[in-house]
């Protein structure tokens, strides 16, 4: 690989105390500085204290390093709300990462939603993910809409921008939601989202690039106004076997069989799985998949890091985006 071969991007600072808005991510991702491509981190709720220290200290290594952004999910009909809500204020008052804050519409009435982006915005966000959201407890299980609340998450973009003025982006699929009827069903969900008044959409995270320049080219046959808003990658580096299981499992998407193969013999057939081996045989993968959708002229890369910045980080530096971990962050 190459050395990293530019300054930590600088990006425009915004100080929640000054009575301003965050620019919208599409805005902040086109002044991103960071070389070749700028990228972004997904942060969870944290569970305990060692969790919360965890995110943090990850938090910290991102900023420093110029993530363009970073979305903090939302539990299932509100299990995380409190813990969401103090992730993504302290994000603002604290750091000069831009937050986005998921909201999933399944188990809630519409006034309790309403009320959920009032919160948001109180607390200095102006960036949120409309998403519909997995039963709770079940993510694979039948979904059931609240009586009192909505079915779609096109419906909920537009509640967010009645409610007032933020910025919305949404979800989509390279693979196909896993309940859509087929990929032309799946394609045509996806442009109502746009249509209503999502600026972008993050993609499920994935393993095929073809998989992905196909939704791209799907977009833009369906819709081109709306194919020409960025559709920005989900991607996660594998560092253990058993979690990449589960989470594929979960998501409903599909692991190559080779990567799967690769990661199955690195594991090997002791009692616990070396750690090592299948973390080195993630990263690279993960850092050839970079490098091919950087060449497709993607907007943006959004590491999944389930609250660790270790193997993202290592990944960028792979891509000369940022330096080594150990080294001097600064000018180069």
């Amino acid at each position: 690989m190459s050395g990293y071969a530019g300054p930590v991007t600088q990006l425009p600072d915004f100080d929640p105390t000054d009575g301003g808005r965050h620019p919208c991510i599409v805005e902040r991702i086109a002044a991103s500085t960071t070389p070749r491509v700028p990228f972004s981190v997904e942060f969870y709720p944290p569970r305990d204290e060692a969790a919360e220290e965890r995110l943090w200290r990850a938090a910290s290594v991102f900023s420093e390093l110029g993530a363009a952004f970073a979305s903090v999910t939302y539990g299932a009909g509100g299990s995380t709300r409190d813990r969401t809500v103090r992730v993504v204020e302290r994000i603002v008052r604290e750091t000069d990462i831009v937050p986005i804050a998921h909201l999933t519409a399944v188990g809630h009435t519409v006034d309790e939603l309403r009320e959920m982006v009032r919160v948001y915005g109180e607390v200095g966000v102006s960036n949120i993910l409309a998403l519909r959201g997995d039963p709770p407890g079940d993510p694979l299980g039948e979904w059931a809409a609240h009586p009192e609340g909505l079915h779609y998450a096109e419906e909920l973009v537009r509640l967010i921008h009645e409610v007032g003025d933020f910025h919305v982006g949404v979800a989509s699929f390279p693979e196909g939601h896993y309940r859509a009827r087929d990929l032309h069903h799946d394609t045509e969900v996806l442009v109502g989202k746009l249509r209503a008044g999502a600026e972008y959409s993050i993609t499920q995270m994935f393993w095929d690039v073809d998989d992905y320049l196909r939704l791209r080219d799907r977009v833009v046959e369906a819709d081109p106004e709306q194919g020409a808003k960025p559709i920005i990658p989900g991607l996660m580096p594998v560092t253990s076997l058993r979690v990449v299981r589960r989470m594929v499992e979960l998501s409903g998407c599909e692991l190559p069989t080779g990567l799967a193969e690769q990661l199955r013999l690195a594991a090997g057939d002791g009692p616990e799985e070396n750690r090592a081996a299948v973390r080195e045989v993630g990263i690279g993968f993960a850092t050839r998949l970079c490098e091919r959708l950087i060449a497709e002229g993607v907007a943006c890369l959004h590491f999944n890091t389930l609250n660790f910045s270790r193997a993202t980080h290592e990944v960028l530096a792979n891509l000369s985006m940022v330096p080594a971990a150990g080294a001097s962050i600064g000018t180069a």
